[in-house]
């Protein structure tokens, strides 16, 4: 099958798809684009290491539920709408996070930013529900998981250019004007993708059956948790990575930025070679092997944590990290969207909240020994990686091919 939209299909434009990959991007980017200034924030507000971390916490939890909350509600009553509401909220509260005089109200700014940049994220995957349908839909979850995860890493890269020419208020600043063009462009550019005749009459009891359905299926499970669980490791290393390498190995912010450069090269690769790789020889085997990159990376951080290493062994290890999530992703993705081609928002929705959820529970566990080691890092890594591998054995040996079947059931218009 072709990678092209179903021809009954509404709201399909040419600026579509890029513009769905655009609302994957600015939630994540919105996570982690003022990580290299965490320290500099840390001090200006007179937190402590661990507080000042959960200001990723509570962006990961509102990522999580804004996908939870916005997914049924633009089932009910349409796509556009939603998402205006979702993006004006982010651009509201980006200006709040530039103002905030203490890290308590920068942290409540940041559960709402979260909650803002979810719905983003979970529209796109919708809206490419309305659009695309069989494989075509499938392939298309598998771009926006790469851009998506893509995103966490050049985020912190382009945080770090930006501190050499502004403080951390001015990164916030920064992506309220962000998510103002962004606005601009969903006003111009974004139709409604989900006609009245769409839409679900079922309410909250055919969404919490929905739920019921996914969460009782082994092997969905097995994929959405080993995702999770991987996510989960990466965004430790996001949030653990500015305290060590500018902590303890005294990089400045630029070289910090280079160093996260170097990582989003090895993502997008690692991330284009295992779409392929899962389509021309197995999806099961290429999932094990970014859970196994991936444990290689964790390693070496567990190993700099126990003893003094040079900075290029935990630069390798943070590639390794990041590497084996790339690999991983698509085919997790499609694992646990293939049998599910009628639900697949409601399957997206819950798929994205286990991901940020599990990530905003381990981040703040990255800062309980303070600034000045490696081992919380290389502890938390190793424990995810291996609960990811622990979820892949939920998995089947084999599973059907993705079904070629309409994005839309009639039961969910019941």
């Amino acid at each position: 099958m072709t990678d092209s939209p179903a021809p009954t299909r509404p709201g399909l434009t040419r600026t579509l798809p890029t513009l769905l990959l655009l609302l994957t991007v600015f939630g994540p980017i919105s996570m982690d684009l003022y990580l290299p200034a965490l320290p500099a924030l840390t001090s200006e507000l007179g937190a402590a290491t661990s507080v000042a971390q959960l200001t990723i916490t509570a962006c990961l939890v509102g990522l999580s539920l804004g996908q939870l909350i916005a997914g049924p509600l633009s089932d009910r009553f349409g796509r556009r709408g939603i998402l205006l509401i979702g993006v004006i909220a982010y651009v509201a509260t980006s200006a709040l996070c530039a103002l905030s005089p203490t890290v308590e109200l920068l942290i409540l700014a940041r559960l709402v930013q979260g909650l803002a940049g979810g719905v983003g994220i979970v529209i796109a995957q919708a809206a490419g529900r309305d659009v695309y349908s069989g494989g075509a839909l499938i392939r298309f979850y598998g771009r926006l998981t790469v851009v998506g995860g893509l995103a966490a890493i050049i985020g912190p890269l382009l945080g770090g250019v930006l501190t050499a020419v502004t403080d951390w208020r001015g990164l916030f600043a920064f992506l309220a004007v962000v998510g103002a063009g962004i606005l601009v462009i969903v006003l111009m550019a974004f139709p409604e993708t989900l006609p009245p005749v769409w839409r679900t009459r079922g309410g909250w009891s055919q969404t919490l059956r929905d739920y019921r359905t996914l969460v009782t299926d082994a092997p969905f499970l097995g994929a959405v948790l080993s995702q999770g669980f991987l996510y989960a490791a990466v965004f430790a290393y996001l949030a653990g990575a500015t305290f060590v390498l500018q902590g303890i190995y005294g990089l400045s912010p630029l070289e910090y930025a280079l160093a996260f450069g170097l990582n989003s090269a090895g993502f997008m690769v690692f991330g284009a070679l295992s779409g392929r790789l899962a389509e021309r020889w197995s999806v099961h085997g290429t999932l094990l092997i970014g859970i196994a990159v991936a444990a290689l990376g964790a390693g070496g951080l567990l190993l700099a944590g126990l003893a003094p290493m040079p900075l290029w062994v935990v630069i390798v290890s943070l590639f390794a990290l990041a590497g084996g999530v790339a690999i991983s992703s698509p085919p997790a993705t499609t694992l646990a969207l293939a049998d599910y081609p009628q639900i697949a928002g409601t399957a997206s929705s819950l798929l994205g909240m286990i991901r940020f959820g599990l990530g905003g529970v381990a981040a703040p566990f990255v800062g309980v020994a303070g600034a000045a080691s490696i081992l919380p890092l290389g502890l938390v890594t190793v424990s995810a990686v291996a609960l990811a591998a622990g979820s892949f054995l939920l998995l089947p040996r084999r599973r059907g091919a993705p079904a070629a079947q309409p994005a839309f059931a009639a039961s969910t218009l019941a």
